[in-house]
């Protein structure tokens, strides 16, 4: 026991004798040892020639550091204000440039928010505030600033058009344009601020306008939906136009932007567990269901024998029709737009939907039926079911109303075409597809269901035909 205490002693003796030379050997330092300017003269307008300074100093403590400017008539700029800095010996170049302010008169769109400090002499102040006692330590100088290039980037026009817009490639408010006007030559970006604060940058469209060159700047966004990416939440955002010229001014604007029902738009032709994929079958014409783009004709009620056996070609007299019926579910988190003409339309063989005012939307989603022997790419389209799934919403923009199928939900597609001529390809195959008109049809919803059809002429044979 002793022997420990002996120990024990021996090791608070030595840590004092320690902290006794430390003090004996390092007296107690000014808070801050060493500040200045080097050069104490710039001029800063970005030709090259003594732009800068080099700003020093160093501290012996944790601190809380200042550094701020006074005119020569009293005005105070501020460069740093109540940072934290450890103890070490610290450099900073210096441009003239401090935090934003405005003058007295001025009319400046949106918030400056860095900006040279006017030409004179200045008085510089760095003041230091020990972290754990609250002593204050402080140096001051002087400083020239002449022939600076006060000249702000000022963003003169600043818009957001349409301010709402839905990124789902339905070729409705699909895309916004950001229009940027410069008055003077600066880097500019233009980004979304998200959720959690991040940047989500919009790119610069492409035009005659050169990057950062004064004028206007046009930015286009459709949310990444187009680059096969998932747009941004639903949700309101702040935008930033942020323009920062060669001295390090920097001038920003800021918008608002609401996202709503964003979403890669996803659907396909259900593959069915029990039946064929998409059911064909053979129904005699009645004129009844002749439709034009002055007369609407009859719909045709939609098959219902979804056993049919996709192995067996179907033999159809010439001028009956071929009917079909398919599943088309949305699968992705978005709406998705449909146009017309409705399910149970039947088109005569050579006519087009645009022939019974039923024409091509960009971003709307239609089933097609092709042949081998086709003139074009699926020529006889239809929109995609009814049915509670089925919606309509009113565009204040266009002033139009669109229909829709809900995220998640499966529609019935059907209809028919009158088979009404004979090509030198007999039997031929004839096949669906889930179109997004001036998108693309995927490789999933190409070629879906093929069937073999052989068109017989029975007035040939003496039939009934036509």
């Amino acid at each position: 026991m002793r022997i420990q205490l002996v120990i024990g002693a021996a090791i608070v003796g030595m840590i004092l004798i320690l902290i006794v030379g430390r003090f004996l050997l390092q007296p107690d330092l000014p808070l801050i040892t060493e500040a200045e300017f080097s050069p104490t003269t710039i001029s800063p307008n970005a030709d090259g020639e003594d732009d800068i300074t080099l700003f020093q100093y160093s501290l012996s403590r944790n601190a809380q550091v200042s550094l701020v400017f006074e005119s020569a008539t009293g005005e105070t700029y501020v460069f740093r204000q109540d940072e934290p800095r450890i103890q070490d010996d610290y450099q900073v170049n210096f441009s003239g440039v401090v935090d934003g302010y405005t003058l007295e008169g001025e009319d400046i769109a949106g918030e400056v928010l860095r900006r040279l400090i006017p030409n004179g002499d200045y008085t510089w102040r760095l003041t230091a505030v020990d972290a754990q006692t609250g002593a204050e330590d402080e140096r001051t100088g002087t400083l020239i600033v002449q022939d600076a290039d006060a000249a702000l980037p000022r963003i003169t026009s600043f818009s957001v058009w349409p301010d709402v817009f839905t990124p789902n490639q339905d070729g409705i408010n699909d895309r916004t344009e950001i229009s940027v006007y410069l008055e003077k030559g600066a880097d500019l970006q233009v980004y979304l601020l998200g959720p959690e604060g991040e940047k989500i940058y919009v790119a610069e469209r492409q035009e005659s306008r050169e990057p950062g060159e004064p004028g206007r700047h046009l930015f286009d966004y459709e949310g990444g939906v187009d680059l096969d990416a998932d747009p941004p939440p639903d949700g309101a955002y702040t935008v930033v136009a942020h323009a920062q010229d060669d001295e390090g001014q920097v001038v920003q604007q800021t918008g608002q932007l609401v996202i709503e029902n964003g979403g890669k738009p996803l659907a396909e032709i259900v593959p069915q567990t029990v039946g064929v994929d998409v059911v064909f079958t053979v129904q005699p014409y009645d004129e009844r269901y002749f439709t034009s783009a002055d007369a609407s004709g009859d719909l045709i009620e939609p098959p219902d024998d979804v056993q049919d056996n996709s192995l067996t070609a179907l033999q159809m007299p010439l001028g009956d029709m071929l009917v079909f019926k398919l599943t088309v579910e949305n699968y992705g988190k978005a709406p998705i737009r449909t146009s017309g003409p409705p399910p149970g339309t039947v088109y005569q063989q050579t006519q087009r939907a645009a022939t019974l005012n039923a024409f091509d939307e960009a971003g709307a989603w239609r089933v097609g039926i092709d042949c081998a022997t086709a003139e074009t790419d699926y020529p006889w389209r239809w929109g995609l079911g009814t049915g509670d799934a089925v919606y309509e919403e009113f565009d204040p923009y266009s002033g139009n109303t669109y229909t829709y199928i809900s995220a998640g939900e499966r529609v019935v597609v059907w209809g028919a075409i009158r088979m009404t001529e004979i090509e030198a390809l007999n039997p031929q195959n004839c096949w669906a597809g889930l179109i997004h008109e001036f998108v693309e049809v995927s490789v999933r919803n190409t070629n879906v269901g093929s069937r073999e059809v052989l068109l017989v002429d029975t007035s040939e044979s003496g039939g009934g035909g036509e």
